[in-house]
């Protein structure tokens, strides 16, 4: 068929993506070729592999998406031939690559996964019957994916205008850290304190629970003095004073 696929002209968000692109979809090409039993595949190459790719005899020779790293290509988004006829309501692209859980069928089914590195690719539709291969679009020309951005190109520098916020931003960021820690640590060394204090003193728990009276010590009363005893400075207690003693003879 003299169709060529190609990437959708529309402006697409992710029309181009690391791991997918979005194909324009096939309309009115395949009414005269295909019956209602018939399949559309998308076959997906690598752009120097394509020339010798080779269109299965079956289905069950049809190659998966698990085996592209050896086989350089594979077939994708089976589809039944009446999805594309120009009565038929369908959406204006074809997301290829975006069946981000391929690879857990172990290499049983078809699937449409996330291609492996930037290509370039080539595709093209393959129309398939009960008995092989009947009509197929030419190959597309190579599509390139976008390459993701290498971190060495980001700047590490904020922008002048905000430089001022960002770094506010990081100082109460450390200051909140810091206060966490410090609320942290202090919850955490009373509750060890409290915890040591508890193992320490086993009886504690069952002391709490019985009631108990304290010893009640009286003051003591004051005392008479003695005879001829005289209060000294206060804090030095009391002391008899002592008769004079004889003079001294000369």
């Amino acid at each position: 068929l003299p169709y060529v696929p190609r990437v959708s002209p529309a402006a697409l968000p992710g029309k181009l993506t690391a791991t997918t692109f979005a194909l324009e979809r096939p309309c009115c090409i395949f009414d005269r070729h295909a019956n209602a039993s018939d399949t559309v595949w998308l076959v997906v190459a690598f752009a120097n592999a394509s020339d010798a790719f080779r269109n299965p005899p079956s289905w069950a020779d049809v190659p998966l998406y698990e085996r592209l790293p050896f086989a350089h290509s594979y077939m994708t988004l089976e589809t039944a031939a009446a999805a594309y006829a120009c009565s038929a309501p369908s959406p204006a692209v074809l997301r290829v690559g975006d069946d981000t859980a391929c690879g857990g069928q172990g290499g049983r089914d078809p699937c449409n996964g996330p291609l492996p590195s930037p290509g370039p690719y080539r595709v093209k539709f393959l129309v398939m019957g009960c008995h092989g291969p009947k009509a197929e679009t030419r190959w597309s020309d190579p599509i390139l994916l976008r390459r993701a951005d290498s971190p060495c190109t980001i700047d590490p520098a904020p922008a002048r205008r905000g430089s001022d916020v960002v770094v506010i931003a990081s100082i109460l960021a450390s200051l909140g850290a810091v206060l966490a820690a410090a609320v942290l640590s202090a919850v955490g060394y009373g509750g060890c304190a409290w915890g040591s204090l508890c193992r320490r003193d086993s009886g504690t728990s069952a002391f709490a629970r019985r009631s108990y009276r304290t010893h009640h010590i009286p003051p003591a009363l004051p005392q008479p003095l003695p005879p001829g005893c005289r209060c000294s400075p206060p804090g030095l207690g009391c002391f008899v004073p002592r008769p004079p003693g004889p003079c001294p003879t000369k």
